[in-house]
């Protein structure tokens, strides 16, 4: 990842803007801008499944759980919840506090009211991840897992509509700010589930709003998040704006064993979040573009996808060119699954006699994972 300074100002008239806000508030003069090497698809956590939209929607929306992104290795803290749960029943029982006082971003749906997070919206949208009608993606994070929920699901599969206002006892609003989860079996896993964007909260008047015939929004996000979504031009642009009523919180956490976080410890510790006013996404799908961009001071932040390489590092470090320019690289190990197919139906690999299982199996050990990283990677991985 390479970036410049990250807080642009814009103008004076901007910078007046702030004045408008509380003293904790966003900048709006801070901006940020980033860039996607591929396009979204939508902002609705049960609908979208990529990688890019579901960074937006950690931005506008709020799951119960989510990580301490700096914790080595990172850990689970609360985020909607009060607390972490408290898991009982051999595992098979999670109760989760949501906070008090979190609110919606305003919208027309909420007609005119503050609409308020409680333990009914989290049972609205789980159940949402597996009704038939939304095919949803992330139906396998629920399905087979809690009490009553495929019941629920195959009703509707018959060919009426899922009616999400019918109990379960796998999901109940104990009361307007307590959630309980009864799983079919022990699960010490779920937490990590309920820090997956697919879960995040989302309103149910917003989505009767907006859904589109296959029952998602994916246009009009609405969350409890840190930011709203304030412009969308699909696969060009997508602009985010602080939400003036979130609550905030102050940043404190600690450094975990990367030199680099102690840096942004003492810089950050203490800071009352979220600091920038403006985030804008601009979607570039052709490598050298994005690097251009960049170089021209378009852009503050970007990932270094490997093609890349050649063009911006000497090695593993930046082109003395780029480095002489303030821009400074941040290097992770961001793991990854790669798959390979084979077509069935090819005359050389396919079929399923014992020659051409073998056949791909020698193939598949001849593989060479060295000359992958050295050649098409650029040097940028390394071998789990």
């Amino acid at each position: 990842m390479m970036r410049r300074k990250l807080f642009q100002a814009r103008t004076l008239g901007a910078c007046a803007l702030f004045l408008a806000f509380p003293a904790f508030a966003a900048d709006p003069g801070k901006v940020i801008r980033h860039v996607f090497p591929a396009a979204e698809t939508g902002f609705d956590p049960a609908g979208a499944q990529d990688l890019y939209s579901g960074t937006i929607e950690q931005a506008i929306f709020e799951t119960l759980l989510t990580y301490d992104y700096l914790a080595r290795p990172a850990k689970i803290v609360p985020l909607a919840a009060e607390a972490l749960p408290q898991i009982t029943d051999d595992g098979r029982t999670y109760t989760l506090k949501i906070r008090k006082g979190v609110y919606f971003t305003a919208d027309s749906a909420f007609k005119g009211q503050k609409r308020e997070l409680v333990a009914e919206d989290f049972v609205y949208s789980l159940k949402r991840l597996i009704d038939p009608r939304l095919r949803s993606p992330w139906a396998w994070l629920v399905a087979g897992k809690i009490v009553g929920l495929d019941e629920l699901a195959d009703a509707a599969k018959k060919g009426t509509r899922f009616d999400y206002d019918k109990k379960i006892a796998g999901l109940e609003a104990v009361d307007r700010h307590t959630l309980r989860i009864r799983l079919k079996q022990t699960d010490y896993n779920l937490a990590y589930v309920l820090a997956h964007e697919p879960t995040s909260a989302v309103a149910r008047e917003v989505i009767e709003k907006y859904a589109d015939e296959s029952g998602r929004a994916m246009s009009n996000p609405v969350g409890t998040g840190p930011y709203m979504l304030k412009e969308w031009v699909r696969s060009s642009k997508i602009i985010l704006e602080a939400n003036p009523g979130y609550r905030g919180f102050v940043w404190d956490f600690k450094p975990g064993s990367d030199p680099e976080d102690k840096r942004i410890v003492a810089e950050m510790k203490g800071k009352k979040m979220p600091q920038v006013g403006r985030i804008e996404v601009s979607i570039i799908e052709e490598d050298q573009a994005r690097l251009l961009a960049f170089e021209k001071g378009e852009l503050d932040i970007m990932n270094m996808e490997a093609p890349l390489a050649p063009m911006a590092l000497d090695g593993a470090t930046l082109k003395p060119s780029l480095a002489s320019r303030g821009v400074k690289l941040s290097r992770f190990v961001d793991p990854e699954i790669t798959y390979h197919y084979w077509n069935m139906r090819d005359p050389v690999v396919g079929g399923l006699s014992k020659e051409k299982i073998a056949l791909r199996r020698a193939m598949a050990m001849a593989f060479n994972v060295d000359d992958e990283i050295k050649i098409v990677r650029n040097g940028q991985a390394v071998e789990a």
